[in-house]
């Protein structure tokens, strides 16, 4: 029998993405609200966290707006979409220059050492859709400044640099601008994360010599058949340039409500992109369910059991627990 508070303290468990930024809580606070706080995160044995900033909500009908007068954003944050991004940046900041050296934005590999060798959390820091830089190329330089170590293109909806994976958007692709803002990134040495763009945009993307890309969140064709979920060229494409897939954890994605339907993700990923391609990417805090038994990150070993009972290896099952990012992150922030 695996010991898997064991080997939870053992493997540099990460996660390709939370929201956590968008809710009005201190993450230095452990809660029952919502799925991550850094208290939560430390019980569940994870290390590296990717924090991601959200600016923009649904095509069409956005409730965003209203999500931050919930949250009691303050009047200022809400102007506009750089200063809703700059709000979280510097929440996330503040969380962890008060977490008693808990947790630390990591921007560097040797950040990223020293953290796991002194047990702190190392945040990384990625935007959702790069609308929030409003068009100014130039701020993906600031954010890089920031901290801010990834991004994608586009979000839930359409923006000026190119589409959507979202339904009856139109399957757009990559405009001049946003061009531009990937050239910007590479002079940057960020990494393009290709969660939520279009079919058409997505090649481009991959395409790009100077960008590593990874999938922060993201289902699979092979196992579930959904606009959402990559398709195998896909998956071998950002193997192929020696990136990672964060398998997401929301039933509407992965086609159920067991923790085995996550896994067969996870399984199919693995068998198109080989061990080293496949992370988790749960997608905490960003409005959607979890599996069922799954109240928050703490029952992230209720997953491990899963992948262990369905005969994946030890060795296996490490490395898509946190190894395969321990490896990307070490290498793209080098």
């Amino acid at each position: 029998m695996i010991d898997l508070d064991e080997l939870h303290r053992r493997v540099p468990v990460a996660d390709g993405h939370a929201d956590s930024l968008m809710w009005n809580r201190d993450l230095n606070v452990a809660s029952e609200k919502g799925h991550v706080d850094f208290p939560r995160l430390r019980e569940a044995g994870v290390k590296i966290q990717a924090f991601t900033v959200v600016t923009r909500g649904l095509p069409v009908i956005d409730g965003f707006p209203l999500l931050m007068l919930k949250e009691g954003w303050p009047a200022e944050a809400r102007a506009s979409e750089w200063r809703r991004c700059v709000f979280q940046l510097d929440r996330l900041e503040s969380f962890c220059a008060a977490s008693n050296d808990l947790a630390a934005i990591t921007g560097t590999s040797a950040g990223l050492t020293s953290n796991l060798e002194q047990g702190r959390l190392s945040a990384v820091l990625g935007i959702e859709g790069a609308h929030a830089i409003e068009g100014q190329v130039d701020r993906v330089a600031e954010l890089a400044r920031r901290g801010v170590r990834f991004m994608s293109l586009t979000h839930l909806s359409n923006n000026e640099l190119g589409g959507t994976s979202t339904p009856l958007m139109g399957n757009r692709p990559l405009t001049p601008l946003g061009r531009e803002v990937l050239d910007a990134m590479a002079a940057s040495r960020m990494v393009i994360d290709v969660a939520h763009a279009s079919p058409s945009m997505l090649p481009e993307l991959l395409e790009h010599r100077s960008l590593r890309p990874f999938c922060s969140h993201a289902g699979v064709q092979g196992a579930t058949k959904l606009w959402r979920n990559l398709d195998d060229p896909t998956l071998k494409a950002i193997a192929d340039r020696g990136g990672v897939v964060g398998v997401i954890f929301a039933p509407q994605y992965v086609g159920g409500r067991a923790f085995a339907d996550v896994a067969r993700h996870i399984e199919h990923s693995l068998s198109v992109m080989g061990e080293d391609g496949v992370a988790l990417g749960s997608d905490f805090d960003g409005m959607v369910p979890l599996p069922q038994g799954m109240r928050d990150v703490r029952d992230l070993k209720k997953l491990t059991q899963t992948l262990l009972d369905r005969g994946m290896p030890v060795r296996v099952v490490e490395k898509v627990l946190g190894h395969n990012f321990r490896r990307f992150w070490s290498e793209v922030l080098a």
